[in-house]
């Protein structure tokens, strides 16, 4: 195996946590429909999926959120976190400077799961 090409998330709310990727965290919208949301990115694809769903498609339903967490590189973490408490979004930590060399900020999205952005120190 050579890279990841996707995540996707199970959400209970599909048009909620749309809005939230769309309008708070900033991501642009590539297709959609059927229960699925895919997001316009370069290098991997992130999207959502209803839980409603699941059942179609994998014959079982999702786990409890939150069951993971999706990190963004970001030019600037202090003005993304400006951006997401002036949007409502529950900030979790930072923005903290790492020892790995990053300054990270964590969000939690409608669904409990875990957004990161994270600064290149």
């Amino acid at each position: 195996m050579r890279r990841l090409d996707y995540t996707i998330w199970y959400v209970d709310d599909l048009p909620r946590s749309t809005a939230f990727y769309r309008d708070v965290v900033g991501l642009d919208v590539r297709k959609e429909g059927d229960g699925y949301v895919e997001f316009d990115l370069e290098n991997t694809k992130f999207s959502l999926f209803d839980k409603a769903k699941l059942g179609e498609l994998i014959g079982r339903p999702a786990g409890t959120a939150p069951c993971g967490e999706i990190g963004f590189i970001v030019d600037d973490v202090d003005a993304h976190a400006d951006r997401l408490r002036a949007a409502g979004a529950p900030i979790l930590t930072g923005p903290v400077d790492r020892p790995w060399r990053e300054r990270t900020l964590h969000v939690a999205d409608p669904d409990g799961n875990i957004v990161e952005f994270a600064q290149k120190l």
